[in-house]
């Protein structure tokens, strides 16, 4: 490829940047960035690439185009690229829902422009290009999204792509993809969030100071509470109802669990709790984690 252009140049934005600079993939990396305080970011970070301000003539001068944005923003960016865009391009983005997105795309691209759908599992609870890194990808998934209009040849194109990002690649299409994230990465992220909500909500009924006695569990969640609501707004809204599924599920164990503690069921919750165990050694053994991670403290 001769030319990218990154579309919102964040954490992830930023860590492609890095990464494709590093690697020599392309001969001139474009940035395209709305935010003044990224740009001002990018520009002190002396980070590779072209800051550029005119969008269109940016896509005609590219090859591969990704969308690096919360996803509340592809509409507009569709259809302002639409007069500049041909079957030449190759899109993609790093959106982490994809139903609704694949509507999006299907009501606002032209018709004779494909659009391949990534979703590369990284990122973090800080955002911004000053925590970018050209390595976050590294032995992360990267999921692309099969349509019945998918082209075999872009699919090739982004999975070797996404191979020098240092991603492992899997196919599956938005219906999957979708319920799948709901349970492993949705899911999870809005328990942080509604966890550290009711520590805030405890310690005003109680009138603690709380929060200074954290233990290791509220922290990890809080970690992931720190996560960017922008994004994860974008997330919930697009993918609600896996998620809504994924919460009567959680509720119904839930309440499992809150029947087993009040009635002292010690065999019905012992079974439970070993059962859940096995799924850490698991994550272990498929190289999804470390034995000792150290959840962002260091």
């Amino acid at each position: 490829m001769k030319n990218i252009l990154i579309i919102g140049c964040g954490l992830l934005g930023s860590s492609l940047l890095r990464r494709i600079h590093k690697k020599k993939i392309a001969k001139k990396i474009f940035i395209y960035e709305k935010s003044r305080s990224n740009i001002s970011k990018i520009k002190k970070l002396k980070l590779p690439g072209i800051i550029i301000k005119d969008l269109n003539q940016a896509v005609k001068n590219s090859d591969l185009i990704i969308l690096c944005t919360p996803m509340s923003e592809y509409k507009n960016l569709i259809l302002k690229m639409n007069k500049s865009l041909s079957n030449k391009h190759i899109l993609t983005d790093i959106g982490s829902s994809k139903i609704e997105s694949s509507k999006i795309i299907r009501n606002f691209l032209k018709k004779d422009v494909i659009w391949t759908q990534g979703h590369p599992i990284a990122g973090s609870e800080v955002s911004g290009p000053e925590n970018g890194k050209q390595d976050i990808f590294e032995n992360k998934w990267c999921v692309l999204i099969k349509e019945k209009n998918t082209k075999k040849k872009h699919l090739n194109l982004l999975s070797k792509f996404w191979k020098k990002m240092g991603s492992k690649i899997v196919v599956m299409t938005a219906e999957k993809h979708d319920k799948v994230f709901s349970m492993t990465s949705h899911l999870p992220h809005l328990i942080a969030y509604n966890l550290v909500k009711s520590a805030q909500d405890f310690e005003k009924i109680q009138n603690y100071d709380l929060i200074k006695y954290s233990a290791g569990g509220l922290r990890d969640f809080s970690r992931i509470a720190a996560s960017n609501e922008i994004m994860w707004r974008d997330i919930f809204f697009n993918n609600k109802k896996n998620i809504s599924r994924a919460i009567d599920l959680f509720i119904k164990n839930l309440n499992s669990f809150k029947k087993d503690i009040n009635s002292q069921n010690n065999r019905s919750i012992i079974k439970k709790l070993i059962q859940t165990k096995k799924v850490r050694s698991k994550i272990i053994r498929l190289k999804q984690d470390i034995n000792k991670p150290d959840f962002g403290r260091n």
